[in-house]
């Protein structure tokens, strides 16, 4: 990896998509941009996914990351909510294959392994451990503060602090 790499993480979800954007730059880490993507209950499913998808393609266009940290699949007891959110991954995955960049996988208890040092933290915790690391006003919207941790996951890995076999989906 070069002196500076730039990560995006998104945490996908079909209303309220998370995105931040984290530079490495020598090792220090530094916030770029970090948001929600957010659809309305009354919109119907296929225009949430469209609207996910164009604003995605924004921020890539406006941010330029090099790499992209996306949440892994988990456990859903609930298989209407479990396709919904394999829809809004696909997209994004989608989205930034179009834009050529390769995308990572990383299960979420890993990532809070990675910010915060326990595989079991609380969304909270997540939070305040990433406000923490990028300098950053600790009431961040959780889906964003969860997008900027894997981004920061994915930083880990590069730099060999959180070692793995990691490879592009």
């Amino acid at each position: 990896m070069s002196n500076v790499t730039k990560v995006l993480g998104i945490d996908t979800s079909l209303r309220s998509t998370g995105y931040g954007v984290v530079e490495s730059v020598g090792g220090a880490l530094r916030q770029v941009a970090y948001g929600c993507i957010r659809t309305k209950p009354a919109w119907p499913h296929s225009a949430c996914l469209l609207a996910m998808q164009e604003q995605l393609g924004d921020v890539i266009r406006e941010t330029q990351p090099q790499e992209i940290s996306i949440e892994g699949a988990f456990y859903c007891r609930n298989i209407r909510t479990a396709m919904t959110l394999g829809e809004a991954r696909g997209v994004a995955i989608a989205t930034c294959a179009a834009h050529g960049i390769p995308v990572y996988e990383y299960a979420p208890r890993r990532v809070k392994m990675a910010v915060v040092g326990v595989g079991s933290a609380e969304k909270e915790q997540v939070m305040k451990m990433v406000a923490r690391l990028l300098g950053l006003e600790p009431n961040l919207q959780l889906d964003a503060a969860d997008a900027l941790a894997l981004a920061i996951t994915h930083l880990q890995q590069a730099r060999g602090i959180a070692r793995s076999n990691t490879k592009p989906l």
